[in-house]
């Protein structure tokens, strides 16, 4: 069977699905991905056929020019353009990858156009997500959005039956008109509700059940598989090994493809030697600074896998791999939300004493210190170390045997 794997997103939005892929050729099925051109010569690279998607979502990305400097506004207009122009590129772009494929699998919900591919060509399709709060639950509120233009700031916050009909509508008006418009040329019906046209029937949750379970067991309109993790074998760097082996057990900072100032990178370092602890800064795409100090060490992308069961801490922005890698080494964790559902993870992180929930944006090196001292701690190390093995790896086997 030939499977077509499609999202729109960061490394951590794409990763996921290179690990299904993997999982899927393992069961004798071929793989295809339709991502953003960032990931194409890695996916490349490990023998799946990659469709690029998009601009390079990294020039969505780019740092902030200083610390705590907010990007400007979108307005109405510039919102519906953006959103017109994506629909329109994956209603050709992913029917174009689509063919010869027997079944559609689409992660992260800016996915608009997949369901309706799958509709037209007749073929199954399932919905992804990584977190369980991106689905529809009365026990917890949907992942937390930039306001829109002209949107009322709520002087009392809504309960979640509220902010679950606005998301609703707010999916419907963003998101309604190019959909319904690009269905009627290929000749199907209208949606009146997009999110859960997008959802479909029964979406798997690709989420540890022990850190991010989905809230209600005896629910059973989603399927929780596990989390997709690649498996990695790959060695640490000579230079990460000599530094790892020259010390204490560092503290790990870094914030993937998240939009940070480049001064952050001094910032954590200032943290790190307030504790007397060495650091490793990972520059990711704000390509955060470190120096040249024997007591830090500025690395590029890594097995994290193996770095983390090293580190005395992992300091980081909230995505989804990012936290249940952690989990699974054992770390202790800080984790400053920047968007979306990482304010959810910060905040399982705390729940289960594995770590410090920091308050969201960006950091300074005392609000830093101050997390870290809780999270460094004996008992909560002892937590995270206990952690560990409940998290489970066969999460996109399971989603495989699916398929």
């Amino acid at each position: 069977m030939r499977v077509l794997l499609s999202t729109i997103g960061s490394r951590g939005d794409v990763q996921p699905l290179v690990a299904l892929a993997f999982a899927l050729r393992e069961y004798g099925h071929e793989a295809r991905l339709c991502v953003p051109p960032d990931f194409r010569e890695w996916i490349e690279g490990l023998g799946f056929p990659v469709t690029p998607i998009g601009p390079e979502v990294r020039t969505f990305s780019m740092p902030r020019p200083a610390s705590g400097t907010a990007a400007p506004p979108m307005t109405a207009e510039q919102a519906r353009q953006l959103v017109e122009a994506s629909v329109a590129t994956q209603f050709e772009t992913v029917a174009a990858a689509a063919k010869g494929c027997e079944r559609l699998v689409a992660a992260t919900a800016l996915q608009i156009a997949a369901r309706s591919v799958a509709e037209q060509r007749g073929i199954p399709y399932t919905f992804a997500a990584y977190c369980p709060i991106v689905y529809p639950s009365s026990l917890h509120a949907p992942p937390p959005l930039p306001r829109l233009p002209g949107q009322p700031v709520d002087a009392t916050p809504p309960d979640n039956a509220t902010l679950w009909a606005r998301d609703t509508q707010r999916f419907n008006d963003l998101f309604g008109p190019a959909l319904n418009a690009h269905r009627a040329a290929i000749g199907l019906a209208p949606v009146d509700d997009v999110r859960s046209h997008v959802f479909g029937d029964r979406p798997w949750l690709a989420a540890d059940p022990a850190l991010a379970p989905w809230p209600d067991p005896a629910d059973g309109s989603v399927l929780q598989t596990g989390a997709w993790l690649v498996r990695d074998e790959r060695p640490l760097a000579a230079d990460l090994e000599a530094f790892l082996d020259a010390g204490e057990p560092p503290i790990y900072f870094g914030f993937g493809s998240s939009r940070v100032a480049p001064d952050l990178g001094a910032v954590m370092l200032q943290a790190a030697r307030t504790l007397g602890r060495r650091a490793i800064v990972s520059r990711g795409w704000a390509d955060l600074a470190s120096d040249d100090a024997s007591d830090c060490l500025a690395i590029d992308e890594v097995n994290q896998q193996r770095l983390f069961a090293r580190v005395a801490a992992v300091v980081h922005h909230g995505g989804a791999g990012t936290t249940t890698i952690a989990a699974l080494a054992g770390a202790p964790q800080v984790v400053v939300p920047q968007m979306y559902d990482q304010h959810y993870f910060a905040r399982r992180v705390q729940d289960l004493g594995v770590g410090v929930a920091h308050a969201p944006g960006a950091p300074t090196a005392a609000s830093l210190v101050a997390a870290l001292g809780p999270a460094i701690a004996p008992d909560v190390a002892a937590r995270a170390k206990a952690l560990g093995p409940r998290v489970r790896r066969d999460g996109a086997r399971l989603a495989a045997e699916r398929c």
